[in-house]
């Protein structure tokens, strides 16, 4: 058994690398349609896809965000977006290998069928229940209420990339049901049924190994980290570290 320490920022490259590799994804880039709804996480997946995949044109998740949650003084407007979203380029939409630049969900999901593939972040993770949640701003549940329709209606494959940072104590149902209470202020939260993955999915994907959260947080830069131990055969626990200091000096995500 080994022991890695995985920052958000390097746990977001971590999850990307291996739903670059995932064979959802992979079958929908060939014949299908990928969806990666706008979110820190997604861009670091679609930089990854991009790159692995040779997806044509130039792709920038700087400003690839719809809502985010920013340090305290940090203006965003009431549904949590960004106060400029000026440069906000769409989410991106690959269909057989070809990038529709520009596109959203909304232009697509009319489109989207069984086998196609939607990412989509969250924001509260039960790591126990391998379940997740989303933080709801806008007035119409955002896009995850419009990409379910394609999900419930005809079973499109939501893969929800989330870091290990996100977890919550406590059922997500029960914590819904109490913060979407008519005359509760703030977000609402949104519980959705999907294929939760997390940096111990991609350590598992990537090299057959096993992670267990063990211990949590940090300083000067590691706040928010995770102590993940490794198990495995002796080749497994090398790939596995090997694959985490590959991602150990990924920089802090930042405008």
């Amino acid at each position: 058994m080994r022991q890695v320490i995985i920052t958000p920022a390097a746990g977001k490259r971590l999850i990307a690398k291996a739903i670059a590799t995932h064979h959802a994804v992979l079958s929908a880039l060939k014949s299908g349609t990928v969806v990666i709804l706008a979110g820190t996480t997604n861009g670091y997946i679609a930089e990854e896809i991009f790159k692995v995949h040779g997806i044509a044109g130039v792709f920038s998740r700087k400003y690839f965000v719809r809502g985010i949650i920013l340090p305290p003084g940090r203006k965003i407007t009431s549904e949590g977006r960004l106060t400029d979203e000026s440069k906000f380029p769409g989410d991106v939409i690959i269909t057989k290998g070809a990038w529709k630049k520009g596109k959203t969900i909304s232009d697509v999901i009319n489109d989207l069928k069984e086998g196609d593939v939607i990412l989509k972040g969250a924001d509260a993770l039960d790591l126990q229940r391998k379940q997740a949640a989303i933080l709801i701003g806008h007035s119409k549940a955002g896009t995850i209420a419009v990409a379910i329709q394609a999900v419930l209606g005809r079973r499109a494959h939501l893969i929800i990339p989330v870091g290990l940072e996100k977890r919550v104590c406590g059922d997500l149902y029960a914590l819904a049901t109490k913060v979407n209470m008519p005359g509760a202020k703030g977000y609402r939260l949104f519980p959705v049924p999907g294929q939760v993955f997390t940096e111990i999915d991609a350590i598992n994907l990537l090299t057959g190994a096993t992670a267990e959260l063990v211990a949590a947080g940090g300083v000067c830069g590691a706040e928010g980290s995770c102590l993940l131990a490794i198990s495995g055969t002796k080749e497994q626990e090398e790939a596995a570290e090997k694959l985490v200091a590959s991602v150990a000096s990924e920089p802090a995500f930042t405008f």
